[in-house]
């Protein structure tokens, strides 16, 4: 039943952003009239967001991974508060692709839109840096208690790490307002959590990941 309440708060708080994603786009960019300049699906807009949309994914797992290996109140709240923005913040990247009339996937390498293409893909499924890879994931699947608390804190943490320096670089080269907006609150908000994130490893006696 727990599960089910998460899902039906991250669904509806995605279905709230996703009404507010024209009239914010149109804000943004002036009237919102037809006259309105479309990013390309080269831009570095469009690039960000599919890439994003694909990192937040991954952690949106990941927090739904860790709700279920563990009872302690504190990671299990970071965790929800993680699903939640990240969904939400997800269903505007891919509201605003559709309002473009752009694809949601694109035959070049993640963050190419950044000047790294593959470089930007690890190995063992880690598509961007920061992801954990596939080896990971399933560990986090294994693990129990204040080991699944801890080795979701170093993944989450690397994963902030690699998202943050992916929105910095919408900062720099997006052109639509509100998506750069979005981008920098993103660094804001994942800098603050890197912090308390290093607070609760060092309660569990850990530290984040060299």
């Amino acid at each position: 039943m727990r599960q089910v309440g998460w899902i039906a708060g991250t669904t509806a708080a995605v279905l709230v952003a996703a009404g507010a994603i024209t009239y914010a786009v149109a804000e943004s960019d002036g009237s919102g009239s037809s006259g309105t300049k479309v990013p390309s699906a080269d831009s570095a807009d469009a690039g960000f967001a599919r890439d994003m949309a694909v990192h937040h994914q991954q952690a949106v797992e990941m927090s739904y991974i860790v709700r279920d290996r563990t009872d302690d109140v504190e990671v299990r709240r970071l965790a929800y508060d993680i699903a939640q923005t990240q969904a939400n913040q997800r269903g505007m990247l891919l509201g605003w692709l559709d309002l473009w009339e752009l694809p949601k996937v694109s035959a070049d390498a993640p963050m190419t839109w950044m000047g790294m293409g593959d470089m930007a893909s690890g190995k063992d499924g880690a598509l961007m840096p920061g992801m954990a890879t596939n080896t990971e994931m399933k560990k986090l699947n294994t693990l129990n208690g204040k080991q699944a608390e801890v080795f979701y804190l170093q993944l989450m943490t690397d994963h902030h790490k690699g998202g943050i320096h992916m929105a910095e670089g919408c900062v720099a080269k997006c052109t639509v307002g509100v998506e750069k907006k979005l981008a920098q609150g993103m660094v804001d908000a994942q800098q603050s959590e890197i912090q308390l994130m290093a607070d609760m490893l060092k309660e569990r006696g850990a530290k984040a990941r060299d």
